[in-house]
Formats: structure tokens, C-alpha cells, sequence
């Protein structure tokens, strides 16, 4: 929106100035009640035909300026002091009467204020002399107040001009940010999925071959055969951009509960997991980044950290949701670290505007936190 200038402020304002200001004056001077009156009934039609028109249809106008001449004329047998009134009227004409109709309200105008108050013994001479001066100071005031509307004007529509173009300008930028965003993921997608592919999809697939070609196996090559299965059919999944197989049907906190339930079983540490607040459903990069964290860290512990005990809390909060785990095991030197996993899980969490915190030492078990905003549901209201 276009902010009005202060001569768009002010104009509204003026015609009444020139009105009541002279009757303030005349009533204040010499208590008469057709001092006070009089420009209150013109300042009533001013704002019946002006403030509060439907229409500025030229013949409007043009009634509305002679009943202004005739109230004008009235005012000046009342009080000299209303010749400021006049100088109202000159504004008006050029502000409300239509091309050439201007000019000749300010000639009318300028004959009321010579004509009315004229002194007797003036001669014809001063009399026209006087008119010939009004007339031009006052086509020199319209002229004035005409080009500074006329700026004002132009000033408008320049400035939505601007506008328009620096929101089509903004708007273009968003959606080539967008375009290129969506580009660089696609395009790192499309690597992720050759390098799953051609990878560790391959090798897994190699493994069950050998595994399933095995007929003495026992129970943990059974398990070692459902975990190759499972790492390859998440492989896949991740090639087609799907969400983890334990979000399909549930929410994070189910996820959670069972992914740690099968790793618990394979790797025999007693994991635990609680939930505090309320579970509800979130976005799906959410969800995925918080289940890939966890998934990390366990992990993480049954390579490294030789724990017998793991606990993880999943904290829905207000704003934000919290997922802590934490070991009982070796622990580490941080500084010292910077393994590809830590470093994984870090650029899950902060690509989502969240924080990352590992607490460790060597001794004293391993604790990680991860915080992410608490976002809703594609499609879902706030």
C-alpha cells in the first residue's frame, strides 16, 4: 500500500480551516450568532457534497461551487475577516472544478470578494484593478495547488509501480531459490541412490545369497540373515526416496520403540525406551532425521561402546522434540573424534534447524541429544 503524503493528509483538513478559523475570529471579536451559524451550515454542505459524495460528476461540482459563492458572499456582509474563505474557494476550484470550469470559478470567486465588501466611493477603476490582482493570485495559488496534486499523483503511482515490481522481483527470487534447492537435492539424491546402489545394496544382496545357501544355521545367523535383509530393503527404500519401513505404520515413538526392540535383540543389551509428553505426528523429515539419529547411535554403541544398558527418551515438548540416548559404555575422547556417523547425524539435525549436543568421556558412557523443531504435518492446521 502506497502511503499518502502529507498534502494527501492535510487537503481533507483545509476547507474547514478556512471556514471556521474567520468565524472563531469574527465570533470572538463581535458576538453575533450569524458569525458562527452561517459557516457551520457551509462547512455542513461542504461535507454532504464533498466528504461524503458518491459522485464527482462535473455538474455536482459546479452546484456545489455556487452555493459556495453564495455562502462566501453572505460571510463577507457578516465579517471582512471571512475573505480568508475566499482564499478556500480559489483552492477548491482548482482542486474540484473540471479543466477550463476552473478558471472561471476563480474569476467568480474573485468577483464576490471585490464586489461584496467594496467600499463605497471606490471607482470602477480600483474595482477591476482589484479584481485583475485577485484573479491572479489566485490562478497562481490553483495553478500551485493543481501541480503539487498532480505530483502527489504521480508520486502514487510510481511508487506502486515499485511495489509491484519488487514483489514480482521478490516472488521471482523464491522461486528460483526453490528451483535450485530442489535441483541440488535432486541431484544429490540421484548420487546417494547410484552409490547405495551399486554398493551396499549389492554387497547385502551378496550376503543373503551366501546366507540363504547356508542350511546349518542357527540362531544367530538367522539373525544376522534378518538384519542383511532388513539393511537391504532399507537400502532399497532409500534409493526410491521412501520413508524407513518401521514410520510406515506407525508414528515416531512406535518407530522408535521397535527399531530399539530388534536391536536390542540382536545385539543383547538391555535397551529401554521412554516417551514423555504427548505423541503426535510430525513431518516426515522430522520423523526420519530423529529415527535415523537413534538408529546411528545404537549403532554406534554395539561397535564401539561396550555397554550393557542404553536408554532413550523421546521428549514431545510445545515447540520442539528432544531425543536423548545414552550408554553405560567405554565412552570416548570427543576432540579426538570425527567419525562419519557423529558427523552425519549432526548434518541431519541442523539441516532441520536443530541443535546436536554429545556428551562423553572415557569411562563414563556416551549420552546424545538431538532437538528439532516440533513441525506439524504436511497439510495439517495449526
Amino acid at each position: 500500500m502506497v502511503e499518502d503524503s502529507r498534502w494527501d493528509r492535510a487537503q481533507p483538513i483545509l476547507p474547514y480551516l478556512f471556514v471556521l478559523l474567520p468565524a472563531v475570529f469574527a465570533v470572538l471579536r463581535d458576538w453575533r450568532p450569524a458569525a458562527l451559524l452561517v459557516p457551520l451550515a457551509l462547512a455542513a454542505w461542504h461535507w454532504l457534497l464533498i466528504d461524503r459524495r458518491r459522485t464527482s460528476h462535473p455538474a455536482v461540482m459546479i452546484a456545489y461551487f455556487i452555493v459556495l459563492l453564495a455562502f462566501l458572499a453572505v460571510l463577507l456582509r457578516i465579517d471582512s475577516v471571512f475573505f480568508v474563505t475566499g482564499i478556500g474557494a480559489f483552492v477548491l476550484a482548482f482542486t474540484l472544478l473540471p479543466g477550463w470550469w476552473a478558471y472561471a470559478g476563480v474569476a467568480a470567486t474573485a468577483g464576490v470578494l471585490v464586489g461584496v465588501p467594496a467600499r463605497s466611493g471606490s471607482s470602477a477603476r480600483e474595482l477591476i484593478f482589484s479584481f485583475l490582482v485577485a484573479v491572479l493570485i489566485a490562478s497562481a495559488v490553483g495553478l500551485t495547488t493543481r501541480a503539487i496534486a498532480e505530483q502527489s499523483e504521480q508520486r502514487k503511482v510510481m511508487i506502486g509501480k515499485l511495489q509491484e515490481l519488487a514483489e514480482e522481483n521478490a516472488e521471482l527470487q523464491a522461486r528460483l531459490l526453490t528451483q535450485a534447492r530442489e535441483a541440488g537435492v535432486l541431484d544429490e539424491r540421484q548420487r546417494m541412490a547410484r552409490e547405495i546402489h551399486d554398493t551396499i545394496a549389492q554387497s547385502l544382496t551378496g550376503i543373503l545369497t551366501q546366507l540363504e545357501a547356508d542350511d546349518g544355521a542357527g540362531k544367530r545367523l538367522e539373525t544376522v540373515r534378518a538384519l542383511a535383509r532388513d539393511a537391504l530393503t532399507e537400502a532399497r527404500r532409500s534409493v526410491q526416496a521412501l520413508r524407513p519401513t518401521p514410520l510406515d505404520d506407525a508414528q515416531l515413538a512406535s518407530a522408535l520403540r521397535e527399531v530399539a526392540d530388534k536391536w536390542s535383540e540382536s545385539s543383547e543389551v538391555t535397551t529401554s525406551v521412554e516417551i514423555t509428553g504427548e505423541p503426535r505426528p510430525l513431518h516426515v523429515e522430522v520423523e526420519v532425521a530423529l529415527l535415523r539419529v537413534a538408529q546411528e547411535a545404537l549403532a554406534n554403541v554395539g561397535k564401539h561402546a561396550r555397554a550393557g544398558r542404553v536408554g532413550i527418551t523421546l521428549s514431545y515438548m510445545e515447540d520442539v522434540v528432544a531425543l536423548d540416548v545414552r550408554d553405560d559404555g567405554t565412552g570416548f575422547v570427543p576432540v579426538r573424534t570425527s567419525g562419519f556417523g557423529l558427523v552425519a547425524m549432526r548434518q541431519r539435525i541442523t539441516r532441520l534447524a536443530g541443535a546436536f549436543e554429545v556428551e562423553t568421556a572415557p569411562g563414563q558412557g556416551t549420552g546424545i541429544s538431538a532437538t528439532v523443531p516440533a513441525i506439524p504435518p504436511e497439510g495439517s492446521t495449526p
